[in-house]
């Protein structure tokens, strides 16, 4: 089994227990397991309509809800890091020494046919192993 699982959170998406659940079981129950947030921060012109403390703010407020998802579950970590999301995952998992990722994933639109689903991305880019969980 793997020793050391990343599970990315997206805070907006209730696919979060499901694949908390498959690491676990992908643990043995004697693994490490890692709930990540990857906050994006806005970029370009919007930052200077936002200004700092808006930032600030949202990042808090991610941060409060990555705690309430992961609160009162024994062995998790909960780690929350700024940069892109996928890209992120990717440099998370290479730097931290993980060797299993496991990733929500929805039904693919338009838009993932065209730009790439973050999952699609992961699966692509990880230098581990890769579970995704496709919700209904």
């Amino acid at each position: 089994m793997y020793k050391k699982i990343l599970v990315p959170m997206a805070l907006d998406h209730g696919v979060s227990e499901h694949t908390l659940e498959i690491a676990k079981s992908l643990s043995a129950g004697t693994g490490e397991i890692i709930a990540l947030h990857v906050y994006e921060a806005p970029q370009g012109s919007v930052m200077a309509y936002l200004g700092e403390e808006a930032v600030k703010e949202g990042f808090q407020t991610a941060k409060g809800q990555l705690a309430a998802k992961t609160d009162g579950l024994d062995g998790v970590q909960a780690v929350i890091v700024k940069g892109h999301t996928y890209r992120t995952i990717i440099d998370y998992a290479a730097e931290n020494g993980i060797d299993c990722i496991v990733i929500g994933s929805h039904k693919p639109g338009l838009s993932d046919f065209l730009l790439g689903s973050t999952a699609a991305r992961v699966v692509r880019h990880a230098a581990c192993a890769v579970h995704v969980h496709r919700s209904s």
